[in-house]
């Protein structure tokens, strides 16, 4: 018998497998999912789901007591029907699931709960708090008596999810299910519409959200089975409080979803088929408001996220109309076919309140005095998420720990002495405080810094929750950690005054050290998880580069859990903002190509110069930062990853990046490259020939993408149709020909196609020379029409071209000097002062290169690329700066003498 009943539970468990490994594969292929009906004796099925048995949930789970209930057979409730609803685990004491996560991004926390008699509990009397990672869900919580289920969404940071459950004083903590379900990171941007101030609201993407209400306008109930991440839409008619000002229009046939707006996870058909219409149709010079209310929190601020889908329109342009919340306009003259350029595409706008101070919540759409026809106005549907307070807190209240049994007298006592000791104690940091503040004025910033150390950090700094698995390849001397006091002076108490820019991470300050030294300091948000990762490796990541293309990290603060990172200014800002929207002087097409070619530069060091490679993961005109002389340098590495180990193709990891710069291959298989990167570089370069954003939902629908409108044009051989007007005749043909065939190959479809960023940097400087060109041949001249004399023997040879000497056989050379290291390239220094040649030896990134001469100084050969030309060396005695400075020295000989220009496998040229 026993037997038999285990092997009916390897079946049940075997079966339950099965279907997770399904389940998961519909929702999110790489991502772990919950479903756990607590207290059930045999799994549960709901819909098309299945909740496993409580007995397969308790290796997750950590609790005094295991108290289980089920609801008796002839109890009567309107939630009877719903199994999960039947069973409950009762928690006696503080218990935790711990749920392994494989992969990290938003998920949906949905704790569900029906307060039915338990033979010792009497469910309807328990109190109890609920905390996720730091977040409070619910604090001193006693259900409705009837069955109800709770969701928040919280962005999970850590391999492991912890979901606390603690009961109130002398009572007691019940859950009937538990559902714990990953959702597309792009389901909640990282700000929104701040109503009031106007503004931008940033940081949402590290935020606990609760659903106050999710709504569907004009149209029926939508349950769980209808949506692709199983939300419930209720009905609109018990929020409107004008029941004749709206009519309901319904259309789901038409529905279009378009790349770029709204996704099928956002809302589905079923919601952006339906909608309130505002009823004006009797009257043509109707004025008023369709508004629904909704019961809130007092103290919290709000998302509100209004979904639109014109459903009613016969032609673009027809339907105008205002967006509201509370008293503040969200949008006004609102025009949704020159949002998504067509009818019936779903769109979303999202907009966050200021902290309420009544519990009474509006939201309202009304016509718009450019409407052309009658007065019209239509919401689709809505949702209301509350954010998490200053106190990680949806509740309202902080969790504290139960009070101790200690008498009166021992209180006393305790207080007094901790608090004479406590006033000695500040006394004490106080003298320290101002005579270190002193010191540091007197001896400067360069001496209090101390080395960078990502392993460690006292209790009061950041640092100590830093991983100690951290690569021990990092070199702790590059940068430093800096007293939050040092930066506090220099940026004036983060004077808003000298915010230079503001991203998802945090303000970005200008500030002056005592040395002089210009610096950029971005303060992120203390309390933001997403923050916190992307502080951590952007040192990581920066202090083990330096890279003449690459931002320098000049230091770092993470005292009174402050998270800031300093880097050297970038006198000219963002790539972004010399292309469009900040009115500055357009940089001409040389300058373009050469600002591509340093980024290009510092990309291909980050895949190449390292033992492995770097990915960026976020390559876009806001990221690449110009210095007071224009030279590009990458920024940003929050989000940077490292490469596949060398005997695998690629790292399997959640998506993050741009929306527009992203790799859809990345999106499709979340398998990252640094063909990845390439992509949101080809992006980049479409971007820099036309001077315009890579997303634009004011244009036509087919201009809308840049990267698919720029690449027809050139399929048509009609690029030159898309190039930013203040170029036009400044732009050399050939050039602009071989500029959009790399950045074509770039945007290849799947990542094997694409070029190397070595490849991309050649065709890049390639381009230059045939922009160039014709200037070195005749000053005077011109013409866009003609270009100077080039040899037409311009090879691209492949890796397995014999024609070319191997890189790693003439390597071998390299290792007979492995004990010479120079950072620069010094003429006339010889290693082999009796040998038939000299010797000069470059290095950078790790990579060792030789350049040989004859005694005759006739011929100049470099040997890792294996190419001899007679070009004679540089004057004894002079030194470069780099080897960029060294190979446009062979460049400009080798072009003025017609000589042939030979790439190598290694996509080097010279």
């Amino acid at each position: 018998m026993k037997l038999c009943k285990m092997a009916y539970d390897v079946v049940i468990l075997v079966s339950f497998m099965v279907f997770l490994a399904s389940f998961l594969g519909r929702a999110n292929a790489a991502a772990t999912n919950y479903l756990i009906d607590c207290g059930s004796s045999q799994n549960t099925t709901v819909g098309d789901r299945v909740f496993m048995a409580d007995r397969y949930s308790t290796r997750f789970l950590s609790t005094p007591q295991n108290v289980l209930g089920s609801i008796s057979a002839n109890s009567t409730n309107s939630f009877s029907n719903l199994s999960i609803y039947q069973s409950a685990r009762v928690f006696t004491g503080l218990s935790k699931y711990s749920l392994p996560i494989t992969q990290m991004g938003r998920y949906f926390i949905r704790l569900y709960f029906y307060p039915f008699d338990h033979e010792s509990y009497k469910m309807s009397k328990a109190e109890f708090s609920v905390s996720a990672q730091e977040f409070t869900l619910l604090s001193d919580y006693t259900p409705e008596k009837s069955a109800g289920m709770k969701e928040y969404s919280v962005n999970v940071t850590l391999n492991t999810l912890v979901i606390a459950l603690s009961p109130s004083v002398n009572s007691f903590a019940f859950l009937s299910a538990l559902e714990v379900v990953s959702v597309p990171d792009l389901l909640i941007a990282d700000d929104a519409s701040l109503v009031n101030p106007t503004g931008r609201y940033n940081g949402l993407v590290s935020q606990a959200l609760e659903t106050v209400a999710r709504v569907n306008m004009g149209g029926p109930l939508v349950n769980y089975n209808n949506d692709t991440v199983w939300r419930t839409w209720v009905t609109d008619d018990s929020f409107l409080l004008n029941k004749g000002s709206a009519v309901n229009a319904n259309s789901t046939s038409v529905v279009n979803y378009e790349p770029g707006h709204a996704a099928r996870y956002s809302a589905p058909v079923s919601v952006y088929g339906t909608a309130k219409e505002m009823n004006s149709m009797s009257s043509p010079t109707a004025n008023f408001n369709v508004t629904w209310e909704f019961t809130v929190d007092v103290g919290y601020q709000y998302l509100v996220r209004y979904h639109f889908c014109d459903i009613v329109s016969t032609s673009l342009n027809e339907l105008y109309f205002n967006v509201f919340l509370d008293s503040w306009i969200v949008s006004r003259d609102t025009d949704l076919s020159t949002m998504t350029g067509a009818l019936a595409t779903p769109v979303f706008m999202d907009a966050v309140t200021p902290l309420t101070t009544s519990n009474k919540l509006r939201v309202a759409v009304g016509p718009s005095p450019l409407s052309n026809t009658y007065p019209q106005a239509i919401l689709n549907g809505l949702e209301i998420m509350k954010l998490n307070n200053s106190e990680a807190s949806l509740s309202g209240k902080v969790l504290v720990q139960p009070p101790s049994k200690r008498s009166s007298k021992e209180i006393g006592l305790i207080v007094g002495l901790v608090g004479g000791v406590s006033i000695l104690l500040l006394a004490a940091i106080l003298i320290f405080c101002c005579r270190r503040r002193s010191k540091l004025k007197r001896q400067g910033l360069s001496k209090t810094w101390i080395p960078l150390s990502l392993t460690g950090g006292t209790s009061h700094s950041m640092g100590s929750k830093f991983s100690h698995t951290t690569a021990t390849s990092v070199d702790y001397n590059l940068s430093y950690r800096i007293p939050f006091a040092v930066v506090q002076e220099v940026t004036n108490n983060f004077d808003e005054s000298l915010v230079i820019g503001i991203g998802g991470f945090g303000k970005v300050y200008k500030a002056v050290l005592a040395d002089g030294t210009k610096i950029a300091a971005k303060r992120g948000n203390p309390r933001s998880q997403q923050g916190l990762a992307e502080f951590r490796t952007e040192i990581e990541m920066l202090s083990q580069f330096r890279h003449r293309h690459l931002v320098s990290l000049i230091g770092y603060c993470d005292e009174k859990n402050e998270m800031i990172l300093i880097y050297e200014y970038m006198e000219n800002g963002t790539l972004k903002s010399h292309l469009y929207g900040s009115g500055l002087p357009s940089m001409s097409w040389k300058q373009r190509l050469e600002i591509c070619i340093g980024a290009a530069r510092g990309l291909h060091y980050l895949h190449t110069g390292y033992s492995k490679a770097v990915i960026h993961r976020d390559v876009k005109s806001a990221n690449i930062l110009l210095d007071e002389n224009f030279m590009a340098k990458v920024a940003d590495f929050g989000l940077s990853k490292t490469g596949p180990e060398i005997d695998q193709t690629h790292v399997s990891t959640a998506v993050k990046g741009s929306f527009g710069y992203l790799d859809p291959e990345y999106f499709r298989r979340q398998q990252l490259t640094e063909k990845s990167d390439v992509y949101s570089f080809g992006v980049v370069l479409f971007e820099v020939l036309c001077a315009r954003p890579v997303i634009d939902p004011t244009l036509p629908r087919e201009m809308v993408n840049l990267a698919e409108w720029a690449m027809k044009w050139h399929k048509k051989g009609q690029l030159d149709q898309v190039v930013d007007p203040t170029l036009a005749g400044k732009v050399k043909p050939e050039s602009l020909r071989k500029f959009g065939e790399t950045a074509e190959k770039c945007l290849a479809d799947y990542g094997v196609d694409r070029p190397t960023m070595g490849d991309v940097l050649w065709n890049l400087e390639y381009t230059l020379q045939l922009q160039e060109a014709v200037i070195l041949d005749d000053p005077e001249d011109n013409s866009t029409n003609m270009i100077g004399v080039l040899s037409p023997q311009i090879h691209n040879f492949s890796e397995n071209d014999n024609s070319v000497t191997s890189v790693a056989e003439e390597m071998t050379a390299v290792e007979d000097h492995s004990g010479v290291s120079m950072s620069k390239v010094g003429v006339g220094e010889a290693l082999g002062e009796d040998s038939e040649v000299d010797v000069y030896v470059y290095e950078e990134g790790g990579r060792r290169f030789l350049i040989h001469t004859l005694k005759k100084n006739t011929v100049m050969v470099n040997t890792v690329f294996g190419v001899e030309e007679e070009v004679p060396p540089p004057t004894l005695g002079m030194v470069f700066g780099g080897w960029d400075e060294l190979n446009t020295y062979f460049w400009n000989y080798a072009r003025q003498k017609g000589f042939s220009i030979v790439r190598t496998a290694s996509g080097w040229w010279m």
